[in-house]
């Protein structure tokens, strides 16, 4: 066991080197909250509409993806949204996969089915005049006794939630 000084001259040096290194990274120019990263000079944002092109389109998925992913940027960066081709970033995609697999077998029927999708998108920094492509995709399983119109109907709103915290994640958080 460590004699008691020891420990309290620990925890004080492990405070102060938490505490500098706090005012050493609060002027390096990025904005950061909650693993947010967007560089300093980022200030407008577009997020277009997400087409869904798959070969099998759910209707509800486009629009309610588009404003979940619209409300999350608003509420979780300082980034202001604007509607004009010249935003400092311009986010462009569309669904390019939903389709039904299936995904486990017991007793040589068919008991779990997964839904993939997927999204393709490109940033557009119009600071930098760089692109990026980000390819997200995401699974989710449901039972092989429920129709897909069935599962859909349970899993939309995890769908929208999954896909739109990915998206989000990939953009800010340089995962």
């Amino acid at each position: 066991m460590i004699p008691f000084p020891y420990y309290r001259r620990f925890s004080f040096l492990f405070s102060l080197l938490l505490l500098l290194s706090g005012f050493l990274t609060a002027g390096c120019g990025i904005y950061t909250f909650q693993d947010v990263s967007i560089p300093a000079e980022v200030k407008t944002i577009k997020l277009n509409f997400i087409e869904n092109k798959a070969s099998y389109v759910n209707p509800q998925l486009s629009p309610r993806l588009t404003d979940r992913l619209q409300q999350k940027i608003i509420s979780q960066t300082r980034l202001n949204r604007t509607n004009q081709d010249d935003a400092d970033w311009v986010v462009t995609g569309f669904i390019s996969e939903y389709r039904v697999v299936t995904s486990g077998i017991s007793g040589q029927q068919a008991s779990t089915n997964r839904l993939s999708i997927a999204v393709k998108l490109v940033l557009k920094d119009n600071i930098t005049q760089k692109s990026n492509n980000i390819d997200v995709n995401k699974a989710f399983e449901f039972s092989a006794t429920k129709s897909l119109q069935q599962a859909e109907g349970e899993l939309t709103e995890d769908i929208i939630r999954g896909l739109s915290d990915e998206i989000f994640n990939r953009l800010f958080s340089n995962w």
